[in-house]
């Protein structure tokens, strides 16, 4: 698999590398994104082991979850190990949605509804035919971020689980990136009224295409610009 808009080659190390220096911000951008307002040197803090004053600690365990699935996935990828299967996704999961979810671990067993939409997610019973339906779709989709993106927009709109399934799909979506050597895609905070708003339209419609393009945007030029770097060799 390539990419066919940026033109960066795939390095698996450099892209982990990058990913790894981000995660404070990962993880800031994921919980304010939840409405649980930590800033940067909280998170910061918190990721040092050491408590933040003036938020509730369930709060504070939300951004320690996140962190420890961000670990989770680098050690997957690291030994590639990586694999989007039921089994792998919600092993992440037990670890994202702890304490959170009110089933973690494992598909939903009931009914949900998304605020803000009509639309229904599909009944629990057909979720394990549903996931594995994404994966099979994923298969005729040869450019790594529409496949990538269309993991998470799945799995957002399925609803696999009973909470935490946009940022689950993002794991799995930048799991994927990061494994085939590409950058992953940060959603900053500050994006979160274009973010809701396209979230909603694609719930109601099913059409990818405004999300993939809005999530394309989020990927930093920064990153880019490193990742298309030549390699330097020094005799």
């Amino acid at each position: 698999m390539n990419e066919t808009q940026w033109n960066m080659k795939p390095n698996k190390a450099k892209a982990i590398m990058l990913a790894k220096r981000q995660l404070p911000e990962f993880v800031f951008d994921a919980v304010n994104l939840e409405g649980i307002n930590l800033t940067l040197p909280e998170i910061q803090t918190l990721l040092d082991g050491i408590t933040v004053g003036g938020h509730k600690l369930s709060d504070q365990q939300i951004a320690l979850n996140q962190a420890d699935t961000w670990r989770a996935l680098f050690g997957l990828i690291d030994k590639n190990q990586f694999e989007i299967t039921c089994e792998k996704v919600c092993a992440l999961h037990l670890i994202a949605g702890k304490d959170e979810a009110l089933e973690w671990g494992q598909f939903r067993s009931g009914g949900v509804t998304i605020a803000g939409t009509d639309y229904m997610p599909p009944q629990a019973d057909s979720l394990p035919e549903l996931f594995e339906k994404m994966v099979n779709d994923s298969y005729s989709i040869p450019d790594i971020y529409d496949r990538a993106i269309h993991f998470f927009l799945t799995m957002a709109r399925c609803q696999f689980f009973y909470d935490v399934n946009k940022r689950m799909g993002r794991f799995i979506m930048n799991g994927l990136l990061l494994s085939c050597g590409y950058p992953a895609i940060n959603l900053p905070a500050k994006r979160q009224l274009e973010f809701n708003q396209l979230m909603l339209d694609f719930y109601e419609t099913g059409n990818q295409k405004p999300m993939n393009t809005f999530l394309r945007s989020c990927l930093d030029e920064k990153i880019i610009k490193i990742m298309k770097e030549s390699c330097v060799i020094i005799s």
